[in-house]
């Protein structure tokens, strides 16, 4: 039974804990309003502290740069290939004319509606986008059923990212043939190795993203890109700078558009900083 040391942090308004343990270090950061299972968060930290993660297949990841408003900065975008773009309302086709206009046309869109909008509206904001290129659509229904109603109505690829929480879902989505992609979060998902077992259920192509959190949590999903057989998308992983803070000094930030897979170690005076408390525990 291995001994693990729990670190309860608050950075900014985020509640994190990390576990310190002999293959290394996990996170377990849900919060609120956001569909994960604590118990999942948990486990995906224990795998990552007691049995670290699978032998990866690339040394390096792309990611997608992430705009989520009007008042981006369209130097950060410079280095990017993919840009996703959160969209709140049917309204913020506007936004995404707006970053076509500042990136041209070589870089390719992502847009994602965390499933805000029925099958009706999905089909008429689709119709809007289809003129600037949209290399996909994130969850732009709530549903597996919807998803795959959508997805006869429209040409546009399609995403499936929180109606996606177990391998019991990947198998009904590719039962129903619901969608193009799959969008996958290792704490939502329960570690690494569940996220790989859902993406080889689903048999459509994987994207790996996060759940906006350290460089800790982050690094778990560059290990579950790094070991997907194929990963024919840009990720989701270009979040460090998100959170209010990070534990270490070197955070997992993009260079050229891409990631180097590497662990991540906190540095004691950044877990000092952020410190409530801590406590041993065993798994």
């Amino acid at each position: 039974m291995a001994v693990l040391t729990e670190h309860h942090l608050r950075i900014g308004d985020r509640d994190v804990m990390l576990l310190e343990g002999p293959a290394g270090w996990g996170e377990c950061s849900p919060f609120a309003g956001y569909p994960c299972d604590p118990a999942a968060a948990r486990r995906a930290a224990e795998e990552a502290a007691t049995e670290g993660w699978p032998t990866p297949v690339r040394s390096e990841v792309p990611v997608n740069a992430l705009v989520s408003g009007y008042g981006f900065d369209p130097a950060a975008l410079a280095e990017f290939s993919v840009v996703k773009v959160k969209m709140a309302t049917p309204d913020d086709v506007r936004l995404v004319e707006a970053v076509r206009d500042v990136v041209g046309n070589t870089v390719r869109l992502r847009v994602d509606a965390n499933g805000a909008w029925d099958v009706d509206t999905a089909v008429l904001v689709i119709e809007r986008l289809a003129p600037l290129g949209i290399e996909l659509v994130e969850q732009p229904v709530a549903t597996l059923e919807e998803l795959a109603l959508l997805r006869r109505k429209v040409a546009m690829p399609l995403g499936a990212d929180e109606c996606i929480r177990s391998i019991g879902d990947a198998r009904r989505l590719h039962k129903l043939a619901a969608a193009d992609a799959v969008i996958l979060k290792v704490q939502p998902l329960g570690g690494v190795r569940a996220a790989l077992a859902v993406a080889e259920a689903a048999e459509v192509p994987a994207i790996p993203t996060s759940m906006m959190e350290t460089s800790v949590g982050l690094a778990a999903g560059l290990a579950l890109a790094a070991a997907l057989p194929d990963l024919p998308y840009a990720c989701g992983l270009a979040t460090a700078g998100m959170l209010a803070g990070d534990v270490t000094s070197e955070p997992l930030v993009p260079e050229h558009g891409v990631l180097r897979v590497r662990a991540i170690t906190p540095d004691p005076e950044l877990l000092a900083r952020y410190a409530v408390s801590s406590q041993e525990t065993s798994s």
